[in-house]
């Protein structure tokens, strides 16, 4: 009650607010990252994801390219800054409210009264001219409801701003991935391409020998078959491909221009950087999206305030003030000013019903914030963790595969000179060289899994929102 008194007693000078203090929710995260991780992220003094440009990261000039005109084209971003446009300019609107606003009015009138309607005498004509300044229907914000208000609408601003920052990531990381894809695909092309010719090459001998009666015709069409089954391969991988560059067309925002760089080589995973994760706790200051539902929430948090203010009388000022004469030449002249004041107070005494199911609404969907805000939080942590933890083992999958590729090629070379020797028969070549392709395929896979892992850190940490790396603070 003596809170209430200060306020009632303060209001015409500085206004209360009946927005509660905000206090942000601790996030249920650990405060390390998982031990599969923790290799990853000690000992490195370079800059945090969030605070690596995308042109820095991203070292492949075809690959900058590409994302250059995603950013300009894409219609989803495009969409993105256009929903922080909306916002900003409801914000600037309700901003305004706090304002009054003063019109200036002026105006003149002739009427003519007819003979008989004007008393005495003949007909009069009457004039009329008035200047005037007028505040129509300004509510004077004694409990904070009007502020209240604008807080909710800046915090929506802020959070479609964090919400556009993640929808560039996001793009960034669909250029970034089908891109490489592409590139993969295009590798295992290669190596289908290759394969067919080999057994091709190996068909055509059989073909000769089995014309020359040294092997069996059950040979020839196992043959047979390894060609068409090289010729299903190439066809796949090809549609694959027409595939993903539509994709990479539909991302980018426009056909694929034709002067494009030439694409960096694969070594070294073209080029892309170590990732320090840093701490849990960085997420929270970092990525967009976790911003995005944190200003939901001060957002909603500012609503119970408006809906704490509904419950006290609203004030409202509408006034004028200016000249008026029934004569244009002294309009301006001493005795021609005129003025009214029409104070008016509302205090809906019989809605409280309403004005409380609103309150509780308020708070509900502060609630609902809070888990939302909580849920990014989680998600957020998971995806990273994930991310690390995929590290230890990448390169322990890529190194086996290079083992099995080297293994399945000597396996095929050992099958291909017994068939020709005549000690074995052609099911061997046949199976021995299926697995050497299914081996060449994986180990490719597994050469780009490390990049598409440190991509997906990238995102997860928040990077790529900027353009340039900026200096740690």
């Amino acid at each position: 009650m003596n809170k209430l008194l200060l306020c009632l007693g303060l209001a015409v000078l500085a206004g209360c607010t009946m927005t509660p203090r905000y206090e942000r929710p601790q996030p249920a995260i650990a405060e390390a990252w998982p031990q599969a991780g923790a290799e990853a992220a000690a000992g490195s003094n370079a800059p945090v994801a969030a605070e690596i440009g995308w042109r820095d990261f991203f070292r492949d000039a075809q690959l900058q390219r590409l994302i250059e005109l995603a950013l300009t084209n894409n219609s989803n971003l495009r969409l993105a800054l256009l929903n922080v446009a909306e916002y900003q300019a409801r914000y600037r609107i309700q901003r305004n409210e706090l304002i009054p606003v003063v019109n200036l009015n002026a105006g003149g009138s002739r009427q003519r009264v007819a003979n008989g309607f004007a008393g005495a005498g003949g007909p009069v004509t009457y004039s009329q001219y008035y200047v005037n300044l007028g505040m129509a229907s300004y509510e004077v914000d004694l409990f904070g409801r009007v502020r209240s208000l604008k807080a909710e609408a800046l915090e929506k601003y802020f959070a479609a701003q964090e919400t556009q920052r993640s929808a560039q990531i996001a793009l960034i990381t669909e250029v970034s991935g089908a891109y490489l894809t592409k590139r993969e695909l295009t590798e295992q092309l290669d190596v289908a391409r290759q394969t067919l010719a080999a057994v091709r090459q190996a068909y055509d001998l059989t073909r000769t020998s089995y014309d020359i009666g040294t092997v069996s015709e059950l040979d020839l069409r196992m043959a047979e078959a390894q060609v068409e089954t090289a010729r299903v391969n190439e066809a796949g991988l090809e549609q694959q491909l027409a595939l993903q560059e539509n994709y990479l067309v539909l991302l980018v925002g426009r056909p694929l221009p034709a002067d494009l760089p030439a694409p960096a080589p694969f070594a070294a995973q073209l080029g892309l950087p170590a990732v320090p994760p840093g701490l849990p706790s960085d997420l929270l200051q970092r990525r967009p999206d976790i911003l995005a539902a944190e200003h939901e929430l001060k957002a909603a948090n500012a609503v119970i305030g408006a809906a704490r203010a509904a419950f006290f009388p609203t004030i409202t000022l509408t006034g004028t003030l200016g000249f008026s004469s029934t004569d244009l030449e002294n309009l301006f002249v001493p005795g021609s000013r005129v003025w009214s004041f029409a104070p008016q107070l509302q205090w809906p005494i019989f809605a409280l019903g309403t004005m409380q199911a609103g309150l509780d609404a308020a708070r509900v969907t502060r609630l609902i914030q809070v888990q939302n805000y909580q849920h990014a939080i989680q998600t957020a942590f998971r995806e990273v963790a994930d991310t690390l933890a995929m590290q230890k083992t990448i390169q322990t999958q890529r190194d086996a595969h290079q083992g099995l590729v080297q293994a399945e090629q000597r396996r095929f070379e050992l099958a291909e000179a017994r068939f020709r020797h005549g000690v074995d028969s052609y099911l061997n070549v046949l199976t021995a060289q299926q697995a050497l392709y299914q081996a060449q395929q994986n180990l490719i896979r597994a050469r780009y899994a490390r990049a598409f892992n440190l991509i997906n850190l990238y995102q997860a940490l928040g990077g790529g929102w900027q353009e340039h790396t900026t200096a740690a603070q």
